[in-house]
Order: structure tokens, then C-alpha cells, then sequence
């Protein structure tokens, strides 16, 4: 039967993609150890991998997304549990969040189709009650929301390229890119992140967090996964596809490696906004 093959590292990953025969679907499943629903969606591909024989043209990989950024960056993930189905190197879909039925339903979806293999290698299809959508939102809120923040659902509407052909969706994208150009000035040193430094929900946020501290730098943040409109909103307006996001005085820096780096290159980067320099300013 098929296996949950974890993936150590982006050499790794790259060449058990690219030794895959062009009609086998990849199940590419990005985790976190910290992050409590992976616990339960890593039971739930274990389980649907052992559904198929070993040489059926399926591989389940896992991967943990602090360990691999590129790959995590290259599919733009942003939180964890995330699922990607790719075959021949396309992406065919994603799925975010700890939804077993659409897990389910969208590898059955991609199992075998259009590869010419005979379908009798593949287990009968399952049964899957799939949410209800409402204008491409499932019933649990914008993008499975619940999943990592489940006190701070929103159902605040997303932007995209077919809303904004009209006039009133232009005015409110204005509206929202008015609104994040005051909110990443809210603090000379402003942080967008996932969670609350006293309780991150993703690593990446939890790093940066940590990162701050240990240099003393004062900073506002904004809980991204609080507004689902300032999360989608603020990709386009930055540019920037990934969170956290660092903004010092109104500008961009990046994200975790980038702050990194530049204190890695100069040991006074964002020295006048530590704790220590405003003790002796006053």
C-alpha cells in the first residue's frame, strides 16, 4: 500500500518531484509540528495513502514548512495544514486548512484522471458530503479561517481580479489600499503576522517574534488572521505574497530570512527603535 513519505529537505523534495513519471498525482502536504491540526490531517493522509497500492500513480509527501522555505515560498504557503496536488508539474489544487472531506474529495478528484491507467489500481471512490459553497466560500468561513483561528473567524470578502471589473469593487479596493497604507504607519516599527506575539500561530511568525525580542525592538501588530480582508489585501498592496511581514516607517523590509539577514549585515538595523535607545533618549 501507499505511504506518507516525509520529505527532509528541498533537495530532497526537487528530486523525488522531477523522478515522478509525468502521470502520477503528487500529494504534496505542508506541515508544522507545533501546529495542532496537522496532527489530525497527518492521521487523515496516512490513512487515505494506505487506501492505495504502492504502485498505484499517487505519492503522498510531507514536508515541514520551516524546514523547506523555498518550496514553501515557490507554493506560496502562508499557514499550515496546506495540500497541494500537482501532476507533470501543474498544479491541478490547493487546500488549506483540517477539512478531511475536501481532502479527500480532491485527491479522488485527481486520482488517475486523464493519465490512461487503468482505474482498477485505485480504491472505489469514496463517499464524501462536501461543505456547502456560498460565491466560492465554504460554510466554516473565508479560506477555512476556523482552522487556525477559530475565535477570530472573518468573512470579510476577498479581492480578486474578476471582483474588480467593476466600478464599485475598484472604489473599495481604494478604500482598502487607503486603509493599509495608515495601518503599516500605525507604529514606526509595524509587524503583520499570524497570531499575537504572545501566542503565533504559525512558526514563521513565532521566529520574527523572537528575533525582535532578543534585540529589544519596539513594535506594533496586526493579527492578520483577524481580518481576512487585510490579509488578502495586503499581498497585493506590499507586493508580497508571504507573512509575517516587517514595515518600518511606512515601508517594506520582508519577511523572516530578509529581517535576518539585515541583522546579520548591520548590527544597528533598527537600533533607535530598541528598548535600550528609548531608555536613554528619555
Amino acid at each position: 500500500m501507499a505511504t506518507l513519505q516525509d520529505v527532509a529537505d528541498e533537495t530532497a523534495f526537487q528530486s523525488t518531484v522531477s523522478a515522478l513519471p509525468s502521470s502520477t498525482l503528487a500529494v504534496i502536504y505542508f506541515h508544522a509540528p507545533w501546529a495542532k491540526p496537522c496532527e489530525q490531517m497527518s492521521v487523515i493522509l496516512k490513512t487515505l495513502a494506505s487506501t492505495y497500492p504502492a504502485d498505484a500513480p499517487i505519492a503522498f509527501l510531507a514536508l515541514n514548512a520551516e524546514d523547506v522555505p523555498e518550496v514553501s515560498e515557490q507554493y506560496d504557503v502562508t499557514a499550515v495544514p496546506y495540500i497541494v496536488l500537482q501532476k507533470d508539474g501543474k498544479i491541478l489544487e490547493t487546500v488549506s486548512g483540517s477539512d478531511a472531506a475536501k481532502v479527500r474529495a480532491a485527491v479522488e478528484k485527481y486520482a488517475g484522471a486523464g493519465s490512461g491507467e487503468s482505474k482498477s489500481s485505485l480504491p472505489p471512490a469514496q463517499t464524501v458530503t462536501r461543505p456547502p459553497q456560498t460565491n466560492g466560500v465554504n460554510g466554516a468561513g473565508a479560506k477555512s479561517l476556523a482552522d487556525y483561528a477559530p475565535s477570530t473567524q472573518q468573512t470579510a470578502p476577498e479581492y480578486s481580479s474578476s471582483e474588480l471589473q467593476n466600478g464599485e469593487q475598484e472604489t473599495n479596493k481604494e478604500e482598502l489600499f487607503k486603509r493599509l497604507g495608515e495601518l503599516v504607519k500605525a507604529a514606526p516599527v509595524m509587524l503583520f503576522m499570524k497570531g499575537t506575539p504572545s501566542a503565533p500561530q504559525c512558526g514563521f511568525s513565532r521566529q520574527t517574534v523572537g528575533v525582535l525580542r532578543e534585540k529589544g525592538v519596539r513594535y506594533g501588530f496586526f493579527n492578520i488572521l483577524a481580518d481576512d480582508e487585510v490579509r488578502q489585501g495586503l499581498k497585493e498592496f506590499a507586493d508580497w505574497p508571504t507573512f509575517p511581514q516587517l514595515w518600518v516607517d511606512g515601508e517594506l523590509v520582508g519577511g523572516l530570512d530578509i529581517v535576518k539577514e539585515e541583522f546579520e549585515n548591520d548590527p544597528d538595523f533598527l537600533t533607535q527603535y530598541s528598548v535600550n535607545s528609548q531608555k536613554i533618549a528619555a
